[in-house]
């Protein structure tokens, strides 16, 4: 469980990074219809703490966990 935890953050906090760049309408950013668009930037930010959240209590659910 510890490790699916881990997995699924690690891709939110992408997905978010993704949805950054492309409402911050950044070069490195596929084009879509999300480009240039803050509202992106803002659910980026939003996947980008819940990813490190999901990430950090599956580190902290360990088996020596409280």
């Amino acid at each position: 469980m510890q490790m699916a935890r881990l997995t699924i953050g690690l891709t939110l906090v992408g997905a978010g990074l993704v949805f950054v760049a492309q409402g911050l309408n950044l070069p490195c950013a596929p084009r879509s219809v999300m480009t240039g668009d803050t509202i992106w930037v803002v659910i980026g930010v939003l996947l980008v703490v819940a990813g490190v959240a999901v990430a950090l209590l599956g580190r902290r659910s360990g088996p020596d966990a409280p």
